[in-house]
């Protein structure tokens, strides 16, 4: 397992590397595209280590950008979790629930997270709640269409197992259900931490006065594409992290709930 890990590894890091150069060749190298329509690696690298301690253009730095994202997409997010997972839970486990929740369920999940923008600026206004409320329903989206299918998904078998040992109808949800559905749970977790970070850059963009989101916008807008890719860039690692944290919890509370 060790040497497979090291083989992906040394595979994306020299992946990584034949894009970087080939970014450098078509700019720096060869002049193919000048750096105002492609900044080279190096110009990007520059402004990454300049831009955490300037605040030129947008106001901020890169540090205070990314901890106003953060803040606000761990907020949404968190409390999607909060409320989708239960709700996804008890709409596979209870009928009644799932007839009451679902129909209304159908229609929300069909709309795109960034759609709520606009409406939540106009009840809220421009600032945190907005944008958290807009990232809680595209995160609790995906929340609940996972969580209720992993607990469709328990075995029929493992349930009439549990009745025959005189377990109630709590019991076979907490000790049998659940923990089948676990691996489910955390894909969910992994899929809406991705809607979540994507719908708070969109928000960002319509709705904010800091944040990554906006200081894309704003460097889209005098044409700094430099800052525009820092932005990206940024978004691309710091939405690694989380989903590697994701999935490192995931493994340890299915491996939990196995024994």
């Amino acid at each position: 397992m060790k040497k497979m890990f090291t083989k992906y590894t040394a595979i994306s890091v020299i992946s990584v590397t034949v894009v970087i150069f080939v970014w450098w060749l078509v700019t720096d190298g060869l002049g193919i595209f000048r750096s105002n329509v492609l900044p080279s690696p190096v110009k990007v690298a520059h402004t990454f280590v300049t831009k955490w301690y300037q605040t030129k253009p947008d106001g901020a730095t890169l540090l205070t950008h990314l901890i106003s994202s953060l803040e606000v997409a761990l907020s949404g997010y968190l409390l999607g979790a909060l409320i989708g997972i239960p709700l996804g839970i008890f709409m596979a486990w209870n009928d009644k629930v799932d007839m009451i929740v679902r129909p209304v369920f159908d229609l929300v999940r069909t709309i795109p997270g960034v759609a709520w923008t606009s409406v939540m600026v106009t009840l809220v206004g421009i600032g945190f709640l907005s944008k958290a409320l807009v990232i809680f329903i595209a995160a609790m989206v995906a929340m609940i269409v996972n969580s209720y299918s992993g607990i469709k998904q328990t075995k029929t078998v493992h349930l009439w197992v549990g009745q025959t040992f005189g377990a109630s109808r709590w019991e076979l949800l907490t000790k049998i259900a659940i923990p089948s559905a676990m691996p489910m749970i955390f894909t969910g977790l992994d899929v809406a931490l991705g809607a979540a970070w994507t719908t708070l850059v969109a928000a960002e963009l319509l709705a904010s006065t800091k944040g990554l989101g906006f200081m894309i916008q704003q460097a889209r807008g005098i044409f700094r594409l430099d800052i525009v890719i820092v932005g990206m860039i940024v978004i691309a690692i710091t939405g690694s992290i989380l989903s590697a944290i994701i999935e490192k919890i995931g493994e340890k509370a299915v491996k939990g709930g196995r024994r």
